[in-house]
């Protein structure tokens, strides 16, 4: 399927460019500190899914979908509170990419997990059971 292909460059394309956009962020745009930070060690636990949504693993995307929303929240709280223009931005650009990322996700795992309710159904209805 075409379109499961487009959804699936999607997610990737957004979990490595997040990567690099957090690294970027920390140790050359808008470090907290001169010569960098150590909050760009927050790209690496981005690193575990990449495998397993590479490989269109479908556990990974369901457990990483949900996972990644914590860098939303990083991303709002920052360009909420940062005082620097370009941290905002920054942040903002974070938010968006987890967006991305999120809803590749979920739009490569919709047909698979409507799929599954369907099969889930067809073995309920073969094992019920008439009440008499």
């Amino acid at each position: 399927m075409q379109v499961l292909r487009v959804f699936h460059t999607g997610a990737v394309t957004s979990l490595v460019v997040l990567c690099v956009w957090l690294l970027a962020w920390e140790i050359v745009i808008a470090p907290l500190h001169p010569g960098g930070s150590l909050l760009a060690l927050k790209a690496l636990p981005l690193l575990l899914p990449l495998r397993g949504v590479i490989k269109r693993d479908l556990y990974t995307l369901q457990w990483s979908s949900m996972v990644i929303l914590v860098y939303l929240i990083e991303g709002i709280v920052r360009a909420w509170s940062d005082r620097s223009e370009i941290s905002r931005i920054m942040a903002l650009g974070e938010a968006l990419l987890v967006c991305s990322y999120f809803v590749f996700a979920l739009l490569y795992l919709h047909p698979y997990k409507k799929q599954a309710k369907q099969l889930a159904k067809e073995l309920l209805d073969k094992v019920k059971v008439p009440h008499d």
